[in-house]
């Protein structure tokens, strides 16, 4: 069986997920991908169905009941990909903003000694593609405020493209992990850290999508700068079991 799951949630991504899904496929290692669709209007689960046809035990799909959040998404996929082994599990974008080539360099960061690896926007300058200046700002000084509150030293801690050994998914307590926006992001690189994982950071470029719409909104930036002072103290008051 293949090591390697790509979680990828959507919601309606129909511009972008038969694109998406066969990249993953082309790549020279055999990933397999789980799509978490929460209820999209557009057709994208029946895109992924016809799929499914054609790539047989390699494209998996879970369908949820509505707008449920980012993170309950990938919580719902971590166990997922828990129960069936995979070694490594991975989070990605349905709208090309990740670039599916980068999955084999996180993969191998992990093979050469990291439980958890990002791909980092920040790790080597800004490296961000057809973002406006205010997001580009909004996004960085978000990080530089998390280092600040938290103390980790991770560069681009809201990123969303990541891979995670299996064991370290295991260890986190996913069912204590309580954002489920944009701060979901941080809370689980800040407990990845916080059990004593190493957590490195891969330079890639980040392009925002050209087709589709973009879910992010102030609010959820909202969310994380008040989410971090939160979890900042409620994390003082937990233990976190080495891994």
């Amino acid at each position: 069986m293949p090591d390697s799951i790509v979680i990828i949630p959507t919601y309606n991504e129909i511009e972008n997920i038969e694109r998406i899904i066969r990249k993953v496929f082309s790549l020279p290692h055999d990933f397999h991908v789980l799509i978490i669709d929460d209820g999209s209007p557009d057709g994208t689960p029946i895109v992924v169905k016809q799929l499914q046809k054609e790539f047989a035990e390699r494209l998996f799909i879970e369908e949820r009941a509505g707008k449920q959040g980012l993170g309950t998404a990938y919580i719902h996929g971590f166990k997922w990909a828990i129960t069936r082994k995979y070694d490594y599990i991975f989070e990605m974008d349905a709208d090309f903003s990740h670039n599916p080539d980068d999955l084999l360099k996180l993969r191998q960061a992990c093979i050469d000694g990291a439980d958890a690896t990002i791909g980092s926007r920040y790790i080597k300058g800004v490296n961000v593609v057809n973002w406006p200046m205010s997001r580009v700002l909004m996004s960085y000084f978000a990080s530089v405020y998390v280092r600040f509150i938290t103390g980790i030293n991770v560069q681009d801690s809201t990123a969303g493209f990541m891979c995670y050994k299996r064991n370290v998914l295991e260890t986190l307590e996913l069912d204590k992990i309580k954002f489920v926006g944009y701060a979901f992001q941080i809370e689980m690189k800040y407990t990845t850290i916080k059990h004593g994982f190493n957590l490195v950071e891969v330079p890639i470029i980040f392009t925002d999508r050209t087709e589709g719409t973009s879910k992010m909104s102030t609010s959820i930036f909202r969310e994380a700068i008040f989410g971090v002072i939160q979890m900042k103290i409620n994390s003082i008051f937990r233990k976190y079991p080495e891994g």
